[in-house]
């Protein structure tokens, strides 16, 4: 029986695992992100308190913010909720998604934060330094922010983290069907959870085992393979494949 592929926006509702776990027992250490752990763990040597991670999306900055703030007691804000100044907390504040914040109240936080000697720890895509503000009394405070890169996940980070995603909803994967959905998923951490809450949610639905067919059906949109591949015309499955059937 072929499984019909499930479009992005007919998710099925997870309710128990619909939100992110920003835990320090689901983050996985690896190179892309060793320099930014680093400098979180040494808050008081951050250059006037501040400090910026960049980088791609799905890198795991969100969840290295999550891990600072709750080791140092600190305020975790959302940039794209910063619209005004808000009272200041009492201890250092992580404001992730950092350039969507207003401009004249990003400026405030900044001067505020120094005067009261609280760290400031900011996230975005990019590097402070090249947010395109119009502000120039902005513009120069961000340049001198510390900015340290958090790297795409590399193999050693998603092979690690895959079998995280499928012990969490108690899944069971034969490895050749881990190994397949590494080398074509693309190389995102919030693709992955995607594609391992849509392989649980089918597999709960036509109590199936998870299989290469069936990931190949239900994730067609997902895969990095080439067209005919994808479309299952190619000549036909490989010697793995073929033993998971």
């Amino acid at each position: 029986m072929r499984i019909a592929p499930v479009p992005p926006n007919q998710q099925p509702a997870l309710p128990i695992f619909d939100e992110p776990r920003y835990s320090a027992e689901s983050f996985v250490a690896a190179a892309s992100n060793t320099e930014a752990l680093a400098w979180l763990n040494s808050t008081g040597e951050w250059p006037g308190g501040r400090l910026a991670l960049w980088g791609g999306a799905g890198c795991g900055k969100t969840h290295l913010l999550h891990l600072w703030a709750e080791r140092t007691d600190a305020t975790f804000w959302r940039g794209a909720d910063l619209r005004a100044f808000p009272d200041l907390p009492s201890n250092g504040i992580a404001l992730d998604d950092a350039g969507a914040a207003d401009e004249r109240a990003l400026f405030h936080l900044l001067n505020a934060t120094a005067e009261a000697d609280l760290p400031l720890l900011v996230a975005s895509r990019s590097a402070p330094g090249r947010w395109p503000v119009q502000l120039p009394d902005l513009r120069s405070r961000l340049r001198a922010i510390t900015a340290v890169e958090v790297g795409p996940p590399d193999d050693a980070l998603l092979r690690a983290l895959l079998p995280r995603l499928l012990a969490q909803r108690l899944l069971r994967v034969p490895e050749p069907v881990m190994t397949w959905l590494l080398q074509r998923l693309p190389r995102t951490v919030p693709l992955l959870s995607e594609a391992v809450a849509r392989l649980d949610a089918v597999a709960l639905e036509y109590h199936r085992e998870i299989t290469v067919p069936m990931a190949r059906d239900v994730l067609v949109d997902l895969l990095s393979a080439d067209a005919d591949e994808i479309s299952g015309t190619t000549a036909g499955p490989s010697p793995d494949e073929r033993r998971l059937l």
